[in-house]
């Protein structure tokens, strides 16, 4: 009932269907086609049958003017006109002002249609050189030759029409045929597709996968739509995940508060120094679930594009950061040198200095006592190299992952996130992260980001980005 129900609202939402828009659309098409064609044939009738007329005439008046004889003509009508506009043979086509400007030389021949007695005529006006004889006749300034032949344009044209008008009138009634039939063909593989869509809308299951279809548009659109179902079940099992990693992670410092606050009943028990040990202990996973939850905070943020992307010195952020790490790195005796170059780059500030204090924070958690962290910044690359163990090669493929541990790592503090946070911002930077097994021993972290050229209203003073 709720599926039928769905469907129904979804073709009523507008006042004319997508069949009827197909139909009327095939409709005018046909429509508009055939009085093009329609119009067409009828003016190269009507153009053909006036162009006979007017090469006959063209005939007779040159055979007139050749034999000096008006009655040597094969026109219906013909009459002679002096230079004054006065008909000096003939009398019964009408003398117009053009036909005396002809007569008078100061207008070319033309030709015209014109009406004597109720019958439609072709005419021809054709100049008169001065001294021209038509027997008796002597045209001493010129004049004009009008000659006219019956026209049965009329009766032809109107037949014409007629037939063409029938031919318009079948093609019509033939479009709505055929528009109705391409319509409902083209439909029935659309109403299908739609079905399947509206049920995956209500079911919700983005594992199903439609019939990938054949080579043409709907075809496409199958395959395109199976592609976003491909989306949306991997977005899917990615919120998923990071739902249960999230769970599994807060787990363990949860559990771990949760024991020392059982133990801060019986504190009068304790004695100071265990009392310090149990505050430090508290304080200690209070700051870790306060880390994981600004982790899990910037993970839900997606692939994003940054909201507050600006041109920045990529070695002086680099330099702040590597200043941050310095002061958290004296506790273990592990130093950074850095090595740095100009450049600039276009980033969100907040997000970039975060990915590189994690690249640190890494370098610094694996170095050794006393160990020193290799940072080297320029063209747009930020590279990091650590003292310690190294990455055993099967965990290369899988350190940029959400909470993934190598077992090496899994008695440190930490929730897995860090490198997991470097690997989407530099994403959403539209750069790249690479790590690398150092051949001196160690680790080698690679950050690379495209560069800019230096801004004109640039300065050399440094600056500081949140930490």
């Amino acid at each position: 009932m709720h599926s039928h129900g769905a469907r129904s609202g979804i073709r009523a939402q507008g006042h004319v269907t997508f069949r009827t828009r197909l139909v009327l659309a095939t409709t005018v098409a046909v429509v508009v086609a055939v009085l093009v064609a329609s119009t067409a044939s009828f003016l190269a009738a009507r153009n053909s049958l006036l162009g006979a007329a007017d090469n006959s005439l063209t005939a007779a008046a040159k055979k007139i003017t050749s034999g000096q004889q008006i009655t040597a003509t094969t026109a219906t009508l013909g009459q002679v006109t002096n230079s004054a506009g006065t008909i000096v043979s003939g009398g019964v086509l009408p003398v117009t002002p053009q036909v005396r400007l002809v007569a008078a030389g100061l207008a070319p021949p033309y030709f015209t249609t014109v009406t004597v007695g109720g019958d439609q005529l072709r005419e021809y006006v054709e100049p008169l050189p001065a001294g021209t004889l038509f027997g008796p006749l002597d045209l001493e300034e010129g004049g004009a030759l009008q000659i006219a032949t019956l026209l049965n344009v009329r009766s032809v044209l109107a037949r014409l029409g007629i037939v063409l008008g029938a031919v318009a009138l079948i093609g019509v009634l033939l479009a709505v045929v055929l528009g109705w039939l391409v319509a409902h063909t083209a439909l029935v593989p659309l109403n299908a597709l739609t079905a399947t869509v509206e049920d995956l809308a209500e079911t919700t299951d983005v594992t199903r996968r439609l019939s990938p279809g054949g080579p043409d548009e709907l075809g496409r659109l199958r395959r395109t739509f199976n592609r976003l179902l491909e989306a949306l079940e991997f977005s899917r099992r990615s919120q998923s995940q990071l739902v249960l990693d999230a769970s599994h992670e807060l787990r363990t410092p949860l559990t771990s508060l949760r024991t020392n606050l059982e133990v801060i009943r019986r504190v009068d028990e304790l004695s100071v120094a265990d009392r310090s040990v149990l505050i430090d202990d508290v304080l200690v996973q209070l700051q870790e679930l306060t880390d994981l939850v600004g982790d899990l905070a910037e993970l839900a943020r997606g692939d994003q594009m940054p909201v507050r992307q600006e041109p920045l010195r990529l070695d002086f952020l680099v330099r702040d950061a590597v200043a941050v790490a310095t002061t958290h790195g004296r506790t273990l005796g592990v130093t950074f040198e850095l090595i740095s170059e100009e450049c600039w780059v276009d980033a969100d500030t907040d997000r970039l200095s975060r990915a590189v204090g994690n690249l640190l924070d890494n370098a610094r958690k694996w170095s050794p006592p006393g160990g020193v962290v290799s940072v080297l910044c320029r063209a747009g690359e930020v590279v990091v190299r650590d003292e310690g163990p190294g990455i055993a090669s099967e965990d290369l493929p899988h350190v940029f992952d959400r909470f993934y541990r190598a077992p090496s790592a899994r008695s440190l503090p930490g929730s897995g996130l860090g490198l997991a946070i470097v690997a989407q911002v530099v994403k959403a930077e539209g750069g790249t992260i690479r790590a690398e097994i150092d051949p001196r021993g160690g680790t080698r972290m690679s950050l690379r980001l495209p560069t800019i050229d230096r801004p004109a209203d640039a300065t050399d003073e440094p600056y500081f980005t949140p930490s």
